[in-house]
């Protein structure tokens, strides 16, 4: 891959998801790896900051996490913690603004996760109204594309589907596309949490918490069924969405 690493030959890996999607999953993935860190949504304080959202744990995660988006920067470019020997870093798109410098991805290796917006969407209308973070992230994760491609540096996308159909080759062929060798390790991992988790974990990961690998997908795969302010917010992400999705890597 065509990437300025940093002067301490540290790999750092952004990840860069929607709400809703198997994300924390592939965080428990990277982390099992003997090699590598992870830090969970970093950019997390401040969109509540910015946003003024009133979240579950919002005290919490702005007593834990910097606010300020250049603050967040510099913490991304923080040396790792020997043996590690990969940063892997865990956004949820929507979390930046749309309008945000992004130069610091030069440095950086970047993937996009996907998962079909109709599915997104039911899941994350069970817990809020507002369904504007999902149309956002896919918003972002296009610019960072756009903007990765416009430098010259690779953007992959792997969709959460594909991954819970064949753990082993889509992640083998995600490793290659970064750029890392990799580790049979990512298939499966302890249950409970991490102290790397958010602070905001307690409400969200109970279900990953309960994981020892990427589960099969449940049901048939026919789309939910959704209202119609649901389906809009399905139809806003379609062209980002089928843009990543004709460009993801598949199985090795």
């Amino acid at each position: 891959m065509n990437v300025e690493e940093p002067a301490d030959a540290c790999v750092r890996i952004s990840m860069w998801a929607g709400p809703r999607n198997i994300s924390t999953a592939m965080m428990r993935a990277f982390e099992n790896r003997s090699d590598t860190e992870v830090l969970d949504e970093p950019f997390y304080a401040h969109w509540l900051a910015a946003s003024h959202a009133q979240h579950p744990y919002r005290a919490e995660t702005l007593a834990a996490y910097p606010a300020r988006f250049d603050d967040v920067v510099a913490w991304l470019g923080e040396p790792s913690r020997p043996p590690a020997k990969i940063r892997f870093f865990k956004h949820i798109a929507f979390h930046i603004e749309d309008d945000a410098p992004i130069d610091f991805l030069l440095r950086q290796r970047s993937f996009a996760l996907i998962r079909r917006p109709e599915d997104m969407v039911a899941s994350y209308a069970r817990k809020f109204d507002d369904l504007s973070p999902i149309i956002r992230s896919y918003g972002v994760a296009r610019r960072v594309h756009d903007f990765l491609s416009d430098h010259g540096h690779a953007f992959p996308a792997v969709s959460s589907e594909d991954v819970l159909a064949d753990p082993d080759g889509v992640m083998s062929s995600l490793c290659a596309a970064l750029d890392i060798p990799f580790d049979a390790a990512m298939l499966s991992w302890p249950a409970g949490p991490r102290d790397s988790d958010g602070p905001w974990a307690p409400h969200w990961y109970d279900a990953v918490n309960a994981s020892t690998g990427f589960d099969a997908p449940a049901g048939d795969g026919a789309p939910p069924e959704l209202t119609p302010r649901e389906q809009a917010a399905a139809d806003a992400c379609r062209e980002d969405y089928e843009f990543l999705w004709a460009r993801r890597i598949s199985a090795a």
